[in-house]
């Protein structure tokens, strides 16, 4: 084992092109042995066209022969479709992500999910923010508790339904208020464990609310799952921006391979109940469309400050479901257009760019 450590290690210095992640971290680096001087391993790959397959074989190659080894690298090409057995009746896998904290993505993820459900989709939602889960309040499900059910021999964790939404979240498995201090390999374990002994049944869409930024929990959801897309939330302030341009980054990048369907922007404008014909941009004016505009993505919605929608998270009942206001109608529209974008896809996964 220490000798097969040792030559992960040394092949964790050979970061994919174009990323600041080693292929060790990035889980491409398989099923490696080692008798004598031979070294065998394999190679793995999203997509079959990755123009860096050969050129990180040569690179993997030429440094086991400067340790002295000789390698044997087979390449194996997933193209992105593998997925567990419990989300044989999901059919589409959405992230949605932020580039950093603060800007509303549970918020968003929750509401969009109500949205859907309203729209007569069958929906799961994965609390894949490890460190802070928020959905289980949102839903007013703190204090719930999954069960287990045998499925086809097998025990697997039933998610706790509410609002027609099946959920988990390491909310449900943790004590209230308490903090979870876990290595990164514990939190990657827990989200796998979710997504594959979930009872999900039959879903038309499966939406996985990510941590902010890049870090293991998303490599780890890509090597888990086939996402089907991610969608990007920021504010219109630059340094969210900034970040969410990462994000998109690390979901476009040969080595994830996953489309990003859009950018949501939250926080877009406020609007006193006392003068509902005036909008104040608090964060600036513009910024995700401009964002999207750039990158050839859509624009999915505009989501204002509204006090209806903070209250409806604290309160437990998203306000995507209230009988008043606005914010009904532009949640459903954002189930709609994503919806509509992830109809878009081609059956190999890629959507077609408008532009750079």
């Amino acid at each position: 084992m220490q000798e097969i450590n040792e030559i992960r290690e040394l092949l964790a210095a050979i970061n994919y092109p174009g990323t600041s992640k080693n292929i060790v971290d990035l889980g491409m680096v398989r099923r490696v042995s080692a008798e004598g001087r031979r070294v065998a391993l394999q190679l793995a790959f999203q997509r079959s066209n990755d123009p860096f397959a050969l050129p990180l074989k040569r690179r993997c190659e030429e440094a086991l022969a400067a340790a002295g080894r000789e390698a044997a690298i087979e390449l194996i090409f997933s193209d992105g479709r593998e997925r567990p057995p419990s989300l044989d009746g999901v059919r589409r896998v959405i992230a949605i992500s932020s580039g950093k904290g603060g800007v509303g993505k549970s918020t968003v993820a929750s509401n969009l999910a109500v949205a859907l459900v309203t729209l007569g989709y069958r929906v799961g939602l994965v609390d894949a923010d490890i460190f802070g889960p928020s959905i289980p309040g949102m839903f007013g499900a703190a204090d719930e508790r999954p069960f287990m059910v045998e499925v086809d021999g097998r025990e697997r964790v039933q998610p706790v339904e509410r609002l027609g939404v099946k959920i988990l979240s390491i909310g449900f498995f943790v004590e209230a208020g308490s903090a979870t201090v876990w290595r990164g390999p514990m939190a990657s374990n827990a989200l796998k464990q979710m997504i594959e002994e979930g009872h999900w049944g039959d879903l038309d869409y499966l939406l996985v609310d990510l941590p902010p930024g890049t870090s293991d929990i998303h490599l780890t959801l890509v090597q888990t799952v086939a996402l089907d897309g991610a969608i990007v939330v920021s504010t219109p302030q630059r340094v969210a921006l900034e970040d969410a341009v990462k994000g998109i980054n690390m979901f476009e990048s040969p080595a994830i391979g996953v489309p990003v369907l859009g950018i949501v922007e939250n926080m877009s404008w406020f609007t006193p109940a006392e003068l509902p014909g005036n909008r104040y941009y608090l964060f600036g004016k513009g910024g995700a469309a401009r964002l999207a505009a750039e990158r050839g993505l859509p624009l999915l919605g505009e989501i204002p400050i509204v006090l209806g929608i903070m209250e409806g998270g604290e309160e437990g009942r998203p306000a995507a479901l209230a009988t008043t206001g606005d914010v009904p109608a532009i949640f459903l529209a954002l189930g709609r257009r994503v919806a509509a974008a992830v109809a878009s896809l081609p059956a190999g996964g890629k959507r077609a760019r408008t532009g750079r």
